[in-house]
């Protein structure tokens, strides 16, 4: 196809209904017991969060520790679910007799179980994102042990597990002594979506074994040592933090002293990160030379098309010219050299992407990291369209966690991703791809919509603004973002001249969108292509101009002038 575009479609969810299992898997759940009292508050568990990077303290019939998805910290459980086993974990931990527990754990799948074994238990059906359970019991008049357990259900896929909690008093041959309380707890470090702590160290009669971070009342997550992160926030919110250490009976010191931190706004709001880059392909239409175009302008970032996949989950330029040695690379060069960056555009509506070819989260995220590697990038462009990315809930959720990857592994690097949208706002697939970006704290920077090709209509200036409000009050919503922040969050791709669907976007027209963004204070400003940005007046959509009576580079001038 000769163009980038998206033409909106409608979708929904697929609900599952197991018949016939209902009824077994109600009589596996079991029945709770009431939780009669208080116990000490202490969580037994050893490894709950799965940060040590292994199964260590668990006993599992199929599971391994994975980067994501995760509900806190940087490890989770994934449970590999079969036709003939439901993956089940689990651990044995010394308890006292005649005593009130509560364990809880944050888990993610259709039909994951949590309970005791022999005892109280309670399941989901469905979690698309993580949903914490809670089970209360009270142990017998003798017990000093009990088994618990998480698995999933025969044939239903892979579950993931989180922060798994048990509460209360420890067993542990009779010592009841516990730490005393970690002190001077500060903030070392904060982003849009993380905070760093870090604190002194308790004493223990035999010694501290780890440390849980607290948010709020919610335990974010455990470590041996004496700092952590916490990752998955939201960005401009206030976040109060304390921590408690542990010892090996499981018992837990009173908090430190609270911290209480607000995290950055990310991609706009307070940071700079403002981008005027519109598209440059080398594919086609008679590229010009950007050090030309640059100096002609002003403009001074490109974003670069596309990234794809050469066989599997390789990237390359347009799946066939390599990284490195090419011409995308020179041309980076020059732009380079001219005082300029590039951010580059992974994905498209056609050509063999890598969302769908690389398998896992992780598989995707290490060939973004070749791409960024390459070159020493600032930010990476995804650029999620069609039904094979945008319009597959598996792929959505791919892209997401790689970009998460992608932001722990390289800090201050800012995430685009870009799609496409109604008049009044994001589609289904938007909406959605929001809502998860949201659910997964991947910690996108800046959601960019192609407002164009919306299948008729006249009015470019009144849809693009109507599409971009829809998508800030989407954000606002999804994030609790104030309008600030969301429009900081925000940015608008174009296409000039005459679209795939004869919409004209005229220089005019262009020069009232980019001041609507710059009186916005949105994110990035771009439009689709610099190869176009030549005039043809009646000469249609092609690729080498933009089919209406404009001044050469005339779009692109404009668009140097966004400042957000």
């Amino acid at each position: 196809m000769l163009f980038r575009r998206h033409v909106p479609r409608t979708g929904s969810r697929r609900s599952r209904f197991l018949a016939g299992v209902t009824a077994a898997l109600l009589a596996a759940a079991g029945s709770l017991i009431a939780l009669p009292g208080t116990a000490h508050a202490a969580n037994l568990v050893a490894n709950p969060g799965f940060e040590s990077g292994s199964l260590s303290g668990w006993s599992c019939s199929g599971g391994s520790v994975v980067g994501s998805p995760v509900h806190s910290g940087s490890k989770a459980l994934a449970g590999a679910v079969s036709s003939s086993d439901t993956a089940q974990c689990t651990q044995t931990v010394s308890v006292q007799p005649n005593t009130a527990y509560s364990l809880s754990g944050w888990v993610r799948g259709a039909y994951v179980y949590l309970g005791v074994t022999g005892g109280a238990s309670t399941w989901t059906p469905s979690a698309a994102s993580y949903t914490q359970l809670t089970v209360p019991f009270t142990t017998g008049a003798s017990q000093t042990s009990v088994q618990i357990y998480v698995h999933g259900w025969y044939a239903q896929g892979t579950y993931n597990a989180d922060d798994i909690s048990l509460d209360g008093p420890g067993g542990g041959g009779g010592d009841t002594q516990a730490p005393t309380a970690p002190s001077g707890l500060t903030s070392t470090g904060k982003t849009s979506s993380s905070v760093s702590l870090s604190w002194k160290a308790a004493t223990d009669n035999t010694g501290v074994t780890s440390y849980d971070v607290y948010r709020g009342s919610t335990l974010a997550t455990t470590v041996t040592g004496t700092s952590g992160t916490v990752t998955g926030l939201a960005a401009s919110t206030a976040y109060t933090f304390t921590v408690r250490a542990r010892d090996a009976a499981g018992n837990t010191s009173a908090a430190s002293n609270a911290v209480s931190v607000t995290t950055s706004a990310g991609g706009g709001g307070g940071t700079g990160f403002k981008q005027a880059a519109p598209y440059l392909y080398l594919g086609w239409g008679d590229p010009p030379s950007p050090s030309t175009v640059m100096s002609a302008t002003g403009i001074k970032w490109f974003t670069m098309a596309f990234i794809l996949s050469s066989g599997g989950c390789n990237p390359a330029w347009d799946g066939s010219r390599p990284l490195t040695g090419g011409t995308d690379q020179s041309t980076i060069n020059a732009i380079r050299a001219a005082g300029g960056d590039i951010v580059p555009s992974i994905g498209g509506w056609s050509g063999n992407k890598l969302g769908p070819n690389c398998s896992t989260p992780e598989a995707l995220a290490g060939a973004y990291q070749k791409v960024i590697d390459a070159y020493g990038l600032k930010a990476i462009d995804v650029d999620i369209e069609n039904t094979d990315e945008f319009e597959s809930e598996v792929v959505q959720d791919r892209v997401l966690n790689a970009l998460k990857i992608v932001k722990q592994n390289n800090p201050g690097i800012r995430t685009i991703i870009t799609f496409g949208t109604s008049t009044t706002g994001p589609s289904y697939w938007g909406n959605r791809l929001v809502e998860r970006a949201n659910a997964l704290g991947a910690g996108i920077d800046v959601f960019t919509i192609m407002p164009f090709d919306f299948g008729g209509g006249a009015d470019m200036y009144g849809n693009t603004v109507n599409a971009a409000e829809g998508l800030k009050a989407k954000l606002k919503s999804t994030f609790g973002w104030d309008d600030a922040t969301a429009y900081a969050h925000l940015g608008i791709s174009g296409m000039n001249g005459l679209s795939d669907q004869q919409e004209t976007t005229t220089p005019a027209i262009w020069t009232q969108i980019r001041d609507w963004a710059n009186s916005h204070h949105i994110a990035r400003l771009a439009y689709w292509s610099v190869n176009r940005d030549r005039p043809c007046p009646g000469g249609g959509v092609t690729s080498n101009c933009s089919g209406i009576n404009q001044s050469t580079w005339q779009f692109t001038s404009i668009t140097a002038g966004f400042t957000g």
